[in-house]
């Protein structure tokens, strides 16, 4: 999944946050479901979840789930994980949510996935970023 624009994630944030309680449940059930695909090591499932811009990229399976492992590692393997903030545009059609992970090596994360409504009505993952997060001393 490719690292997403400035500009998307600032014109989420400034967009007014009032989506539906039924769709930040089917987004936030989408990304676990896909995080337990990574996690039985279960290609086609976790694939199945990606926007046909992901899969543009990556149109073959084994290669999306090769990116991941490569450059996702705390996604493929993730630790605890809770969900925080969540955003949408206006108009509902795309979601940010935030995930905190921790990853391997205990190192703590934090995710931004963007789901994006297709013309279907279903919602599917178009990008994740990626930020490791810097705990301070105590």
């Amino acid at each position: 999944m490719r690292i997403l624009g400035l500009s998307i994630m600032v014109g989420l944030l400034m967009a007014t946050s009032s989506m539906a309680d039924d769709d930040l449940a089917t987004a936030r059930g989408i990304v676990e479901q896909q995080i337990t695909a990574f996690l039985q090591d279960d290609v086609d499932t976790a694939y199945s979840f990606a926007s046909p811009g992901v899969k543009n990229l990556y149109p073959e399976p084994q290669r999306f789930f090769d990116m991941v492992k490569r450059n996702y590692q705390p996604v493929y393997r993730p630790g605890n994980y809770a969900f925080g903030r969540a955003l949408s545009d206006t108009e509902g059609n795309t979601i940010a949510l935030e995930l905190l992970i921790t990853g391997p090596k205990g190192k703590d994360w934090r995710a931004i996935y963007v789901l994006k409504r297709q013309d279907d009505g279903d919602f599917q993952i178009s990008g994740v970023r990626l930020l490791k997060l810097k705990i301070p001393a105590i």
